[in-house]
């Protein structure tokens, strides 16, 4: 899917603003309102920006470094039998 960033006047927006926010939440949307031509906000669905200011923390990028080199060194565990172990009652879980 090809991200579309839309341009458009704050005024026209305002008048709009109503349309502009459900295609921002139905459609994930972006757009960039731009007063006299210049850039000042921009618009997008609160599920990407919790991603955003997410992948600007520190801790959660370093975990993302640990886990890529975790896997690339093979010493990840295959999702299937994780999942199969959560389901286990805990006695019978292997202690590591």
């Amino acid at each position: 899917m090809k991200t579309i960033v839309h341009r458009l006047p704050l005024t026209k927006a305002r008048v709009n603003l109503g349309q502009v926010v459900r295609r921002v939440h139905v459609n994930r949307e972006f757009f960039i309102l731009e007063k006299d031509g210049i850039p000042v906000v921009g618009l997008m669905h609160v599920d990407d920006l919790e991603d955003y200011l997410e992948a600007q923390n520190d801790s959660v990028k370093q975990q993302i470094q640990t886990s890529a080199a975790e896997y690339r060194r093979g010493s990840a565990r295959d999702a299937h039998a994780f999942l199969a172990e959560l389901k286990t009652p805990n006695s019978k879980r292997k202690k590591k």
